[in-house]
């Protein structure tokens, strides 16, 4: 039927949530060498975390929609994360998140592997 799919959002008009989450998925993904996780929170079955490196990283990501100097983090974005990189068999997670679109990514690393990041640091 002509006229039922359209255009979400007209030009100008704000851009829906998903839209800045893949886009920052995705330069996760390019910049670590990784791959987005297909479907991920698209439905109750969809893929676990937002991005992975091989076998080795799942990473979570978050970013806001505009520009903000500030971003709460979740225990509860973490502890998910490292329940779904176990369930995956991956043996490391993070979160990354940035301030605003095509903003740098920061990375929330646990204790065991920034004490490994550290390790390697050292022995570099």
């Amino acid at each position: 039927m002509p006229g039922i799919l359209r255009e979400r959002h007209k030009e100008g008009e704000k851009k829906p949530t998903r839209h800045f989450s893949k886009q920052q998925e995705t330069t996760v993904a390019k910049e670590l060498g990784g791959q987005t996780t297909k479907n991920s929170g698209a439905t109750m079955f969809g893929g676990k975390g937002d991005a992975y490196v091989d076998n080795l990283l799942l990473i979570e990501c978050k970013t806001k929609t505009t520009h903000a100097d500030s971003i709460a983090i979740k225990k509860a974005w973490l502890e998910k994360n490292r329940s779904e990189a176990l369930f995956m068999g991956k043996k490391y997670n993070t979160l990354a998140f940035s301030f605003g679109p095509n903003e740098e990514n920061y990375y929330i690393l646990d204790e065991v592997l920034f004490e490994e990041f550290l390790n390697y640091l050292k022995q570099k």
